[in-house]
């Protein structure tokens, strides 16, 4: 089948590897403009470009496609077969939607009509959702509202990060494309009004940790926000970056933010309710420690102390 396909992150990248090593040709690739990252901040190609150019395929790379007809007019003359969409990041104009024989198909990492919007995964656990999935959709103007063609779903475990959920819903979305484009035409049946729920774009002031919420809350909380933008809370004044915890199922008269104890096995803080066991940490600047490791550089942090 010949493709036109749109999408950035590494979330994209694996469904352009799977599309390609079944088969399919894409004509073309729509991908966001390179960005400054890393230390140095320089110029990056993001996921999807860099597959796409170790393929030889064409790659575009416009700031937008209501206001550039050049690019309009390079998908129209693909005369492409479908047009992929999977967290590209720009809006498409309802006349690119529909230039392809078969229309535009989103790949949605969750079960819509729940959790519509730039950030599924991260809210998927951040709400305690015990699952999540995969949708593919008939694109329309809206926002994630289109019909569904297919759909898949799995399980949210009780200790999976918003990466290793990222990793699963990947590879299952990746499959149910391949699966579902060689049965198009399908008959798209519309999203139902009832469970919408929007998954707004994660912003870095919600990484604070606030240690009046209960263990489970926080606990959800870092592993949504792991690889990013990662939760953190200050400690005798120094921002302290929080990667891994585990609930700890222990009731305290002690103020929420107290340092229980500290040993090997973690750091023990009492929450509003129950406690917080935390197990990877780091310090501006420095490296991302296992407990141990960061309390032998961190003397100030034992039991009585406070995180604000």
């Amino acid at each position: 089948m010949k493709l036109v396909f749109a999408g950035t992150p590494e979330f994209a990248a694996v469904a352009l590897a799977a599309l390609l090593d079944a088969g399919h040709a894409a004509s073309l690739v729509l991908t966001r403009p390179d960005r400054p990252a890393g230390r140095g901040m320089q110029m990056q190609p993001s996921p999807v470009k860099k597959l796409a150019l170790r393929h030889g395929l064409e790659v575009l790379q416009p700031l937008s496609l209501k206001t550039d007809p050049e690019v309009r007019e390079r998908i129209r003359a693909q005369q492409a077969d479908a047009l992929i969409v999977a967290a590209y990041g720009l809006l498409l104009p309802q006349s690119v939607l529909e230039m392809p024989r078969f229309g535009a198909i989103n790949l949605h990492a969750s079960l819509l009509p729940r959790w519509r919007g730039a950030a599924p995964i991260q809210r998927a656990i951040l709400m305690g959702d015990t699952e999540s999935g995969i949708s593919l959709m008939q694109m329309d103007a809206g926002l994630d509202t289109g019909a569904l063609l297919a759909s898949a779903a799995i399980p949210i475990y009780a200790r999976d990060t918003a990466a290793s959920l990222h990793d699963r819903l990947a590879a299952l979305g990746a499959r149910l494309l391949v699966e579902t484009l060689p049965r198009l035409p399908l008959s798209a049946v519309q999203q139902v009004m009832e469970g919408v729920t929007y998954a707004a774009k994660i912003d870095k002031a919600e990484a604070w940790l606030d240690w009046q919420k209960s263990a489970h809350e926080l606990d959800r909380q870092i592993r949504a926000f792991t690889p990013f933008p990662v939760a953190r809370a200050r400690f005798a004044d120094e921002l302290l970056k929080i990667h891994a915890a585990r609930l700890i199922a222990r009731p305290t008269a002690a103020l929420p933010g107290t340092v229980l104890a500290a040993g090997k096995e973690g750091i023990c803080v009492a929450c509003g309710e129950d406690a917080l066991l935390l197990t990877e940490l780091q310090k501006p600047g420095g490296r991302r420690l296992a407990a141990a490791q960061f309390l032998a550089g961190c003397a100030a942090m034992r039991a009585g102390g406070r995180f604000t």
